[in-house]
């Protein structure tokens, strides 16, 4: 079986969802579609599509096979053009990691409006708050704020973000402003198990407090709400309190005793042999970031 034309059939087949319209686009007969198809997923062991009588559909398989299917054949036009001393333009499918609120906020739109600029582009997105193998998950591009080991990647720096203590103004009106780290013991705390998995806050020059939650939340979102809504205090990275900090829905305190600022890198494997897809994403990516106020 030629692997490459019968990826390239089933791809159609997926997007057309009808296996005679791929046969008239591809200059095939409807049998040979056909016969192909069923080759793959002989030769694989998986169902990748499910026929009715007037459809054609992918199974989770055989959308999980598309999505690399596509990936593949870009990266094998992208070499051929490259071979024949062309500049690529970006095609297959983009997957991108980030942390999750930052993803949320920050990564979306950028992958938005890279998606807009490359309208052939496909896009995955992972945003979870988990370390994430780039190479075991198939991840294109990833944005990490935190110091990262040496792993031979090609990591740009774009910023960085701090960890900040806030409250809102009528929370410390109420119970006043603490001065000192020790002073959070008589003050009421709200944590987000997402982001701090030990009870224990550090600060600059070794200090460290071993706070006693009133209130943890499973995200970031419902600690900083809380927060605003004058109940107490938390701890989260600047930008996740960033909007707050600007309407002054938020204070900060204790920055004087503030750990350094955490890097924000933008982390992708090939280094100056990235495919176009990778390449262009990362342009946009750095340019974007750099610019934003909340990481510099």
């Amino acid at each position: 079986m030629d692997r490459w034309q019968a990826m390239r059939v089933f791809v159609k087949v997926a997007e057309t969802g009808s296996f005679a319209s791929t046969a008239r686009q591809m200059h095939m007969s409807a049998p040979a579609v056909t016969r192909i198809v069923a080759g793959l997923e002989d030769l694989i062991g998986a169902r990748l599509l499910v026929r009715t009588t007037r459809s054609v559909k992918t199974t989770d398989a055989g959308s999980r096979y598309l999505q690399d299917c596509r990936r593949i054949l870009g990266d094998i036009a992208e070499a051929e053009l490259a071979a024949a001393g062309h500049y690529a333009e970006p095609s297959g499918t983009l997957a991108i990691t980030a942390a999750s609120m930052f993803g949320h906020l920050h990564v979306l739109p950028l992958v938005l409006d890279y998606l807009d600029a490359y309208p052939g582009m496909y896009a995955r997105t992972f945003f979870v708050d988990r370390p994430v193998n780039i190479v075991d998950e198939g991840i294109d591009v990833a944005i990490r704020i935190g110091h990262l080991a040496d792993s031979g990647f090609t990591a740009i720096q774009v910023g960085s973000v701090r960890r900040v203590i806030c409250a809102a103004p009528s929370y410390l009106e109420k119970y006043g402003v603490p001065t000192t780290p020790a002073d959070l013991k008589h003050h009421r705390i709200v944590v987000s198990q997402s982001a701090w998995a030990s009870p224990e806050w550090r600060f600059a020059e070794g200090q460290r407090v071993l706070v006693d939650p009133v209130l943890q939340s499973n995200t970031n979102e419902s600690a900083i709400a809380t927060a605003r809504a004058g109940w107490g205090l938390t701890r989260v990275l600047s930008y996740q309190a960033g909007p707050s900090l600007q309407e002054g829905a938020l204070q900060v305190v204790l920055e004087a005793f503030e750990e350094p600022p955490l890097p924000i890198h933008v982390l992708y494997p090939e280094g100056r042999q990235a495919p176009a897809k990778v390449r262009a994403f990362v342009d946009l990516a750095v340019a974007r970031l750099r610019g934003n106020p909340l990481f510099n």
